[in-house]
């Protein structure tokens, strides 16, 4: 397991005026993110308590520790909440945390470079992995993270194996859609 701090959530805005908060979780179970202990700002340097309430709307409804009102829950939006790594479980065979998965280089099996993995996404479509700066497609591109379409993932070989669907992209290879 590598070193050094994964985000868990992001404080997406106030919640009434005594203080709560919606945390949009990263967790596999968003009410997990208050398990993990005090978790720290992006920086490392102050830490946060938090405890999960309820789910609201495809995020957290959080008490953090300290934040009594509204104005103090209008100060901590956008606050990035970090665990360190070592505090994470295991993963099971083939799984992954996605911040393990982050700057692994990504090829065909053609072998042509389509860049490095740079963020994984959801826009409610399901999760899709941004790869950039390869010499196969001039653009970052969003590609969805299924077997199908990243069919091999090597963490300790620092690797990804793409298979982009037809007509995915433009000016660069693709492979055939399947029934």
């Amino acid at each position: 397991m590598s070193k050094g701090r994964v985000l868990l959530g992001v404080v997406a805005a106030p919640h009434g005026v005594r203080g709560l908060v919606r945390i949009r979780s990263f967790t596999e179970d968003p009410m997990a993110i208050a398990s993990y202990g005090a978790l720290s700002d992006e920086k490392g340097t102050k830490e946060y308590r938090v405890e999960a309430l309820s789910s609201v709307k495809g995020a957290v409804l959080a008490r953090i520790e300290g934040v009594a009102d509204r104005t103090a829950a209008e100060a901590v939006r956008g606050l990035r909440l970090y665990v360190e790594r070592e505090r994470l479980p295991e993963t099971g065979e083939r799984e992954w945390y996605e911040a393990d998965l982050i700057g692994l280089a990504a090829f065909d099996r053609e072998g042509r470079d389509w860049g490095k993995v740079m963020a994984f996404h959801d826009f409610g479509g399901g999760r899709t992995m941004e790869v950039s700066g390869g010499s196969a497609s001039r653009h970052s591109v969003m590609l969805p993270f299924s077997d199908a379409v990243v069919p091999e993932i090597d963490v300790e070989g620092g690797r990804v194996t793409v298979e982009p669907p037809a007509g995915l992209l433009t000016g660069g290879p693709a492979k055939e859609a399947e029934d």
